[in-house]
């Protein structure tokens, strides 16, 4: 299989600035070294492609990905790795990344994968960057439709489907995409309850059932002119559902089951919308100035009551009602001005400022509470010592950042970055204070061409966590039914590290396929973890806060191959491999501890049979947690990932219309959980009893229809 062509990077850089003129460019020997591949739109036409999604699937060896990479959720950033037309999209939900989905492969001209850093790029820090290059026309036009079809394995049937429009009118182009997507699920729990020497204490079998469909609207408009160019898009997303719980437990007592049943109704709100947008002029000496915003809000709340129906009790009984409420707010704008020194050297310079807020609530009420009764709170009575009756935390954050880009020479080029950021921490509620930060965050990016397609990268970068404010006050706990919720920490810092990275990458000869692997180590200030907050000894709680100083090593390796010498022509083979570990200090048990799980592997093959248009795929994981434990307060629990296998089959009739049939979760494969749960405190050591569980969504079948006209 022949590559559509490789152009040399000076012309790769002029089609990010330039993408209407790419006729004009020229052609270079494809087997010359280059850091760019270029795949011409009529090497997809063999595939029949629906979306730009469907023809990235083509290519071996690249991570789709979005977001302030490496950095945490902090503002805008440059992160990510997708850019249209040599733009990145300005948002944080409705990212470039959600776009590809939505661009019908008609419209594009050519998809470019560049490999080395360089100024004319609107993100930073990726080790490849995706740029869709769309057609250069007066004028066209497109509508796309899906239907989405899911059976699960309770015979439960949805439907969903989404409609894109798209247009283009001389320098104008709109896309606008309306959506709803089945998300139901029913899971099982299948629990058994022994003391610490083995003794059958009890048994559990739950249902849980989330009935919930996500609809949501969104739009990209964009115009340029001359050296104008300006962009805006809004997406906004609705999922309220309704979630239903019933356990029946079996408590053995002298040998003799004792039967009893709970029930849990739930009711979730979930909203969000975003708008954000862009300006960009480029001067005539190839400088550019842009101007970036992007405001957003999201609402998370809901209602959960639960009952009880002992042996005695007779109808079932309310004693336990949460009322929890969150809201959050963010308005980011940013500027950056990119200028060359020189043939080799560029510099880009910027500013950002960002205001976050978060306003929550939380109630707790039983038949055990300290407060009258009262129909607010399901005609319980309040807990004002685990509630939260109304805490704002607002950071305000200021953000300068320069990038330095230098082509070395012909082989070898280095990207380092310099930002500062300062801010500002208000909390109001229970807790009122204001606190400050400042933080300086260099990072490195060396790229070394070893030999035509062998390149060497390292990375050494300063990272700063986003705290979630949701910390800052008493919150619920939906993982444990035996623990409502978890204390407040005002004090919450945010984590920094310095980590450091390493890779080796082979892209071989004629585009058949790319083999990498790397290694990393990073050195963690302030870990965010879980602390003791017991302020009452016969109330034990916890809360997030900042375990201390922790490290993180790991190694991994991919391999994405066309297996046309092994007489499957049009199939890739793709596989990660990645193990990891990791050291800090609990302050529960005071012992060094993992702070997460050994590593994973993953394998996927696609195959593509052309003469019918007719294509087949797998898509395999499995982790590795090797005895990594979550300690919290009162308890010690190890979560186990099983491995998952998804399936899919996809065939084309008439010309454009795609029926795909996937099987989810094919293997029916389990989460499981081992929980110790102490008498007292992990601190003492003494375990009460042993909670042993696994649950599962078992398989799912989804048919999908897809059309373009």
């Amino acid at each position: 299989m022949a590559l559509g062509n490789q152009h040399s990077e000076d012309v790769a850089n002029q089609s990010l600035t330039e993408p209407n003129n790419a006729q004009r460019r020229s052609t270079v020997d494809p087997g010359a070294a280059t850091s760019t591949v270029v795949y011409e739109s009529k090497f997809f036409d063999q595939y029949n492609p629906i979306t730009a999604n469907d023809m990235l699937d083509r290519i071996p060896g690249i991570n789709v990905f979005g977001g302030n990479r490496g950095g945490g959720d902090r503002g805008l950033g440059t992160g990510g790795n997708i850019l249209i037309n040599g733009q990145r999209i300005a948002g944080k939900d409705n990212s470039a990344r959600d776009q590809l989905d939505r661009i019908t492969a008609a419209e594009v001209e050519r998809v470019e994968i560049i490999r080395d850093t360089s100024g004319e790029l609107n993100v930073r820090g990726a080790g490849e960057v995706i740029n869709i290059i769309l057609l250069a026309v007066p004028s066209r036009s497109s509508t796309q439709i899906e239907l989405v079809q899911r059976l699960n394995h309770d015979d439960t049937y949805e439907i969903g489907g989404s409609v894109g429009w798209s247009t283009q009118i001389g320098n104008f182009q709109a896309l606008v995409n309306a959506e709803t997507r089945p998300n139901y699920e029913s899971r099982d729990n299948r629990e058994i309850r022994v003391s610490p020497d083995g003794e059958l204490l009890g048994t559990l079998f739950e249902e849980n059932i989330r009935d919930q469909d996500r609809r949501a609207l969104s739009t990209n408009i964009s115009y340029g002119h001359g050296a104008h160019r300006m962009q805006l898009n809004a997406q906004l997303q609705q999922g309220d559902f309704p979630r239903t719980v019933q356990r029946d437990f079996v408590d053995f007592l002298d040998g003799v089951g004792v039967e009893s049943t709970q029930e849990e109704r739930i009711n979730n709100e979930e909203s969000n919308w975003e708008i954000g947008g862009d300006y960009e002029y480029s001067f005539t000496n190839s400088s550019r100035l842009a101007v970036l915003f992007v405001a957003n809000n999201e609402i998370r709340n809901s209602i959960r009551e639960r009952f009880i129906a002992e042996p005695t009790t007779e109808p079932m009984a309310k004693n336990l009602f949460i009322d929890s409420r969150r809201e959050r707010n963010e308005f980011i704008v940013q500027t950056n001005y990119n200028f060359s020194l020189s043939a080799k050297q560029s510099v880009r310079v910027g500013f950002e400022r960002a205001i976050t807020g978060l306003d929550s609530a939380l109630f707790i009420a039983s038949p055990f509470g300290t407060e009258p009764a009262s129909d607010q709170y399901g005609g319980l009575s309040l807990l004002p010592s685990a509630s939260n009756a109304g805490t704002s935390v607002e950071e305000t954050r200021y953000e300068g950042f320069a990038f330095h880009n230098w082509k070395i020479n012909d082989k070898s080029s280095l990207e380092s970055s310099v930002v500062y950021e300062t801010s500002e921490i208000a909390q109001t509620g229970a807790v009122s204070k204001t606190r400050d930060f400042q933080f300086w965050r260099p990072s490195f990016d060396y790229r070394y061409n070893l030999a035509d397609n062998f390149r060497l990268r390292g990375t050494v970068r300063r990272n700063v966590s986003q705290l979630s404010f949701s910390a800052f006050a008493a919150t619920t706990n939906d993982e444990d039914r035996d623990i409502n919720g978890f204390a407040g920490n005002p004090e919450l810092e945010p984590e920094t590290s310095w980590s450091y990275q390493g890779e080796l990458e082979y892209r071989l000869p004629k585009d058949a396929g790319v083999l990498a692997t790397s290694v990393f180590y990073s050195e963690i200030d302030n870990k965010i973890g879980r602390i003791n907050a017991t302020t009452d000894p016969e109330r034990p709680v916890s809360a997030t806060g900042n375990v201390g100083r922790a490290k993180q090593y790991g190694w991994s390796t991919r391999a994405s191959l066309r297996m046309n010498q092994f007489n499957l022509p049009n199939a890739i083979v793709s596989g990660r491999m990645g193990l990891f570990d990791s050291e800090i200090l609990d302050p529960f048990i005071n012992q060094k501890v993992r702070t997460g799980g050994r590593g994973f592997a993953n394998l996927n093959f696609r195959q593509d049979i052309t003469s019918t248009n007719l294509s087949y795929g797998i898509d395999y994981n499995h982790s590795f947690w090797g005895g990594y434990y979550n300690i919290d307060i009162v308890t010690r629990t190890r979560n186990d990932r099983r491995r998952s296998l998804d399936l899919f089959v996809q065939k084309i009739w008439f010309d454009d219309w795609v029926f795909r049939l996937e099987t989810d979760n094919t293997l029916d494969a389990s989460r499981c959980r081992y929980r110790e749960r102490y008498e007292g405190t992990t601190i003492e050591g003494n375990i009460a009893l042993i909670q042993d569980s696994c649950s599962s969504r078992y398989r799912r079948w989804i048919l999908s229809v897809q059309t373009t006209f």
